[in-house]
């Protein structure tokens, strides 16, 4: 789905709970822009609940950090999202200097041409084992990354190009990046980033929510007290 379908829906949400309110003549006392953020951020919680197994559990899903960890991170992201590449230091950082938390990477190309082109090699790097390596890569690539630079970057970390441009014509991996659009819409994530903390949604349920805010050590250890 395209970025602007998408930013329909979301004006139509808006539409479609204002309308609602003034049935019931409530009277809002909040802007209906975070009425309507709320509103897709419990509904998001909720279709996370109801599939936690898909969102965390996935065995068919990149995972960093510790693969045992007792909290997990899901990052829907894209190769070409500046926010995306800004937020990944300091989810290394929290990797990092906590040995316990487990990082779920959900390949979104929903940006350019080149990210889907981008999401194919990663997930076929992972036949060579070096998905995190040249996931890390793509990450840390300044500007918009285009179709050489994926097969550059490759290169660079050790990749065998040529099979890598084999294995990403796989039907697996086309059905692994349909899945993660399909489990997007299912949690109403629209847009990238989009952070989840175990069955708590962080980000990417609305264009309003503010990544660089997060402060994923301070939610990792919220995650931890709620059991």
């Amino acid at each position: 789905m395209s970025l602007s379908r998408m930013a329909h829906l979301s004006a139509a949400t808006a539409i479609l709970l204002g309308a609602t309110l003034a049935r019931a003549g409530d009277t809002p006392q909040i802007p209906i822009e975070q009425a309507v953020q709320d509103y897709l951020q419990k509904s998001s919680e909720a279709a996370v609940a109801a599939r936690t197994n898909e969102v965390l559990r996935d065995p068919d899903t990149p995972v960093l950090g510790n693969p045992q960890g007792d909290v997990t991170i899901v990052e829907f992201s894209d190769y070409n999202c500046p926010y995306c590449k800004a937020a990944e230091p300091r989810l290394m950082k929290l990797l990092k200097d906590d040995g316990h938390v487990r990082l779920v990477i959900k390949e979104f190309p929903i940006l350019t041409p080149e990210s889907l082109l981008a999401t194919r090699a990663a997930l076929a790097a992972r036949k060579q084992g070096k998905y995190e390596a040249y996931h890390l890569a793509l990450m840390a690539h300044h500007g918009r990354l285009l179709s050489d630079d994926v097969f550059t970057i490759a290169q660079a970390v050790g990749l065998d190009v040529a099979r890598l441009r084999k294995d990403m014509e796989s039907p697996e991996i086309a059905d692994s990046i349909i899945a993660n659009m399909n489990l997007a819409r299912a949690l109403k994530v629209s847009v990238t980033p989009a952070y989840i903390v175990d069955a708590k949604v962080l980000s990417g349920v609305s264009a309003a929510t503010s990544t660089a805010k997060i402060d994923f050590t301070e939610e990792v250890a919220a995650a931890r007290a709620r059991r």
